[in-house]
């Protein structure tokens, strides 16, 4: 009997491994086509987009995109973590030379559906942080003395979302604009 057991689990093993193997590449490439397409949502039209950078900030290391337009740098597209209600939201957040926020798309989160999960999809909540110039306006929800509007029976997942808004913005005043002359 113990036999047929360790034949069972090894056959089953070598059929995990390589469904794996064979799945792994698609997968990956999945993946890397959602990263561009958000980062084509974030970011103003046109332009090189760089490969993947890393910077630290406040303990935490951060990726990022550089955007350059005729050689110049226009835009940053920051990839900024938080803890949601139901665990790590990851936001991805378009910020321009002068610091404000082209836009913003959910990467991944674990929020509640119908409730935190409406981070990804709730226009009068995203459309908050189109356009929005930090140095104007309080990147915090109303609660908390800022100007975001939180999402109805959300505000945790909301504040973890402006957190993470305001922490790829912090980011971007880090990064330093690379010029290109030509």
């Amino acid at each position: 009997m113990a036999l047929c057991l360790t034949a069972v689990c090894l056959v089953c093993s070598a059929l995990l491994g390589a469904t794996y193997a064979v799945t792994a590449e698609p997968i990956a490439e999945a993946s890397r086509k959602a990263l561009v397409e958000a980062i084509s949502q974030v970011l103003p039209e046109g332009g090189e987009i760089s490969e993947a950078n890393t910077v630290e900030f406040g303990g935490q290391k951060y990726e990022y995109y550089t955007q350059s337009i005729d050689g110049q740098t226009s835009a940053w597209a920051v990839k900024s973590t938080t803890s949601g209600f139901g665990g790590p939201l990851t936001v991805l957040v378009g910020v321009g030379t002068d610091g404000s926020v082209y836009s913003t798309k959910v990467l991944s989160h674990t929020e509640t559906p119908g409730l935190g999960a409406k981070c990804q999809t709730d226009e009068g909540f995203l459309g908050q942080f189109r356009g929005l110039d930090p140095s104007v306006k309080i990147l915090k929800v109303t609660k908390d003395g800022g100007n975001i509007d939180a999402i109805t029976a959300s505000t945790i997942t909301s504040r973890a979302y402006t957190l993470a808004v305001s922490n790829a913005v912090e980011v971007a005043k880090t990064l330093k604009p690379e010029n290109k002359e030509e």
